[in-house]
């Protein structure tokens, strides 16, 4: 498909993943609140960060889907990631739009304002009906940012790789989005 572009937006640039950014992106994961709202195992830790970075790179290459890393323009900071996810699971619904950003960027925007830039970019680059958020019952804040970004909550349901725990599929439908 293609390799991962970069796209700027006012505050962020959205930018493949490096190598040299997997201890930042590990400190991401690393937090309470972040290892909290994506219920990663206790083992979870910088091994597993770089094999996300390399999926992400991979998804990129395989589908023209994947996360960007999150930089703030004004400081260079890595803030996070954001962007599409279609992994090739059965009962996915189709392309995620989703983000994970290190707590002390949380109530900048920076979700909504990454979140946007990839649904713009999903609908000018995939020929789909709709994207998709796939967000635990819990994680409020994400659902804000859904609903900021014009996602409606459509239905909850366990999802094979997490069984244990319903998740709220929200949908944004072409017709329904109004780039800003």
């Amino acid at each position: 498909m293609g390799r991962c572009p970069t796209v700027e937006t006012e505050r962020l640039i959205l930018r493949p993943f490096r190598e040299d950014d997997v201890d930042a992106y590990n400190a991401v994961l690393q937090t309470p609140e972040v290892r909290a709202s994506l219920h990663l195992p206790d083992d979870f830790g910088r091994y597993e960060a770089w094999l996300g970075i390399a999926q992400q790179l991979g998804q990129w290459e395989l589908r023209g889907t994947g996360q960007w890393a999150l930089v703030e323009k004004a400081t260079s900071t890595f803030v996070g990631r954001a962007g599409m996810h279609f992994p090739a699971r059965a009962d996915w619904p189709g392309i995620e739009i989703g983000w994970a950003l290190h707590p002390g960027h949380w109530g900048k925007g920076y979700a909504t304002e990454a979140g946007a830039a990839a649904v713009a970019y999903a609908f000018a680059h995939h020929d789909v009906d709709a994207l998709y958020s796939v967000i635990l019952p819990e994680n409020t804040a994400s659902q804000a940012v859904a609903r900021r970004l014009g996602f409606t909550l459509t239905e909850e349901r366990a999802l094979a790789h997490f069984p244990s725990l319903a998740h709220g599929i929200w949908r944004l439908s072409r017709l329904e989005y109004s780039p800003a």
